[in-house]
């Protein structure tokens, strides 16, 4: 397995480049490949996916990038070819973004994801891609606040309506109370 490879770009493709490293041609794979410059030496961090008939590489300027991919192709369903051009239109933030609040639609923006993909990412990745720390950070509100919420009937679609708009720095009692008010306008 490659973690990362070297070498200066030698040719650039719509959906590849190759890499030279000691006289050697990588065909790698790349979410956009033309934020390459031809000529120029990068380090691209690598996967590479092994099949019965096929060895390909797949390539990324960035760790969270990597990341991203690794866990988009977690998903029961979604594959490499799926995953790549998820992040040659959106970005780790945005994805993370959508996951977390159930943005089914901008997960269904993406080609070839559909909702039953979409619903899937959502179904294994919340909570998986962020810490609870970083989750307030963003601005989400606190699980606590969601699971009584569920806990009194209410569809996670129309909760992800209004949880943003709540401020978890309230005590809970409060954000409930905030919480219902919204959901009975």
């Amino acid at each position: 397995m490659y973690s990362y490879i070297t070498g200066k770009v030698v040719q650039i493709e719509s959906n590849y480049l190759v890499l030279e490293n000691n006289n050697i041609g990588y065909l790698i794979n790349c979410a956009n490949p033309y934020s390459f410059n031809e000529g120029e030496e990068y380090k691209i961090y690598l996967y590479q996916q092994v099949r019965e008939d096929e060895l390909n590489l797949f390539g990324f300027k960035t760790i969270e990038e990597k990341e991203m991919f690794l866990k988009l192709i977690s998903v029961k369903g979604l594959g490499c070819k799926m995953a790549l051009p998820m992040l040659a239109t959106g970005t780790p933030e945005g994805i993370i973004d959508a996951i977390e609040r159930e943005n089914i639609l901008y997960l269904k923006k993406f080609p070839k994801i559909g909702d039953k993909i979409a619903r899937q990412i959502i179904l294994d990745l919340k909570g998986k891609l962020v810490s609870k720390e970083e989750s307030h950070n963003l601005g989400f509100n606190n699980d606590e606040l969601i699971d009584a919420l569920k806990g009194l009937g209410y569809k996670p679609a129309n909760i992800n309506k209004i949880v943003s708009k709540i401020d978890n720095k309230l005590p809970l009692e409060e954000q409930l109370r905030e919480a219902l008010k919204l959901l009975l306008k």
